[in-house]
């Protein structure tokens, strides 16, 4: 019997709104935690009857933290449409685009977000768990955190002229060629990249020491894990088929993503407006599955450059070659991630086609509907389009990276509280616990409703009349 329930509302350090609830029995123990993602989704709808060649621009306004990706499935979807083939080039410089998301999408959630509850502790007060406690405790690793973040933001900007909501990528390839000035730009601040990035991840490994105890008891359950993959079974994080794996890591699928339609389907549930993708031949629950770097690292065999291969090599061994399922690894996972992308920096603006001229096809087959899929930070992003002759659309369907993370996330949240709030006096610190169970996994809630939200928090703790008995209060 229910007797109470506890509203955290709404989580704090992510990107959009969401709430969760707690609800208690009678003998303190928690009867179940649910994640509400309440933002309404509406951006697919209003995109219709716009022209395919406007949505690099327009949904990369769903959301300022990942325009990017948006921005570049967007346009990989609009080759699809139009049937053009980008020349190789044009290529390169949209994945280099993608590097500096990753990088600073990638450092700032570890530094910035979830560094506050891993620097400064669970239990820290609130007033002081966040960046600016991080500067007081911290102020060099800091700096550098700010920096790192601030290196991806400039290859952004370098590209597409400014750091949010770029203008670059377009369907057939890209509307600017790189400057050798630019290049060098960029060259010269990425060995302080990767070195903040290898002091990140020297950071987590000393804290999954010390905090072991909790790592293997915070949210550890098996699913299946997809994403992109390279032919090799590399890492791929701009392009390839698709790869999923089971808990055991056998190989489910791997297949091109216009067909996608065939292998997944989404759940409903009546307490969130955020949908829940699985695997159609396992059916729901049993076919669920997770993205983003956990799934990414548990689907690759190893990774093309060589510093973040040797730090796959020990994540690998984590669970003895076996899927890592523990959820506070997606923190190591990003980082290894991070350096990956630093070092496949180097490997694109080495390559001798990055300063060329030839970065547009504009001989168009039109097709009339086409998927483009890229690996955002948190995950696997795919833009699905129909369109008239005209390119005016007709249905647009977005699965965005934190709508297939949506079961593992709320899972985690409910195994959270039942592990650290049975039988306990609820506290801040307890809370924040169940807050870092979804934000382990750098949710995008903005993108995933497609919607805006504001971000006061309140928690009232009501007892079995009603009465509320505790409120706890962040602004």
């Amino acid at each position: 019997m229910v007797t109470e329930k506890i509203t955290i509302e709404p989580v704090t350090r992510i990107e959009g709104h969401a709430k969760i609830t707690i609800n208690m029995k009678e003998d303190g123990d928690v009867d179940h935690a649910y994640l509400h993602v309440n933002e309404f989704r509406g951006f697919e709808k209003f995109c219709e009857g716009r022209m395919v060649f406007e949505m690099p621009l327009i949904t990369p306004r769903i959301c300022g933290i990942c325009p990017v990706s948006h921005h570049l499935a967007a346009a990989k979807a609009g080759d699809a449409v139009y049937g053009v083939t980008p020349p190789r080039p044009a290529n390169l410089l949209r994945e280099l685009m993608h590097m500096g998301q990753m990088i600073q999408s990638h450092g700032m959630h570890f530094f910035e977000l979830a560094g506050p509850d891993l620097l400064l502790g669970f239990d820290a007060d609130p007033a002081i768990r966040n960046v600016v406690g991080l500067v007081q405790a911290a102020p060099e690793i800091t700096v550098k955190a700010v920096q790192l973040r601030k290196y991806g933001q400039e290859i952004i900007r370098l590209l597409g002229g400014r750091r949010v909501h770029p203008n670059f990528a377009v369907p057939g390839g890209v509307n600017k060629a790189l400057s050798a000035a630019d290049r060098d730009t960029i060259l010269a601040g990425l060995d302080d990249a990767i070195a903040t990035t290898q002091l990140g991840i020297q950071i987590i490994k000393e804290w999954a020491e010390k905090n072991a105890e909790d790592i293997n008891k915070f949210a550890v359950f098996p699913t299946g894990y997809f994403g992109l993959i390279a032919d090799d079974n590399a890492l791929e994080l701009f392009d390839g088929k698709i790869r999923l794996i089971d808990q055991f890591g056998t190989e489910l699928e791997r297949f091109e993503i216009k067909n996608y339609l065939d292998i997944i389907a989404e759940h409903v549930e009546n307490w969130s407006y955020l949908k829940f993708p699985y695997y159609k031949k396992m059916g729901w629950p049993d076919g669920v599955y997770r993205v983003g770097p956990l799934g990414r690292l548990n689907i690759a065999d190893k990774i093309s450059t060589p510093l973040a291969n040797e730090e796959l090599k020990i994540f690998k061994q984590l669970n003895d070659g076996k899927p890592v399922e523990n959820t506070l690894h997606y923190h190591y996972a990003r980082l290894i991630e991070t350096l990956y992308a630093a070092e496949q920096v180097r490997v694109l603006l080495d390559d001798a086609d990055i300063l060329s001229n030839q970065i547009l096809n504009t001989k168009h087959n039109f097709q009339g509907e086409g998927v483009g899929v890229i690996e955002a930070p948190r995950g696997t992003l795919i833009h699905h389009y129909k369109a008239r002759p005209s390119g005016q659309l007709e249905k647009v369907n977005l699965i965005v990276s934190t709508g297939h993370n949506n079961y593992a996330m709320s899972k985690s949240v409910d195994m959270v509280a039942k592990t650290y709030l049975n039988g306990q006096e609820i506290r801040e610190g307890l809370l924040n616990r169940v807050e870092a169970a979804v934000r382990a996994h750098d949710p995008c809630l903005s993108c995933s409703t497609h919607a805006v939200g504001q971000m006061p928090m309140i928690v009232d703790i009501v007892d079995a009349q009603g009465k509320t008995i505790q409120t706890l209060r962040r602004d």
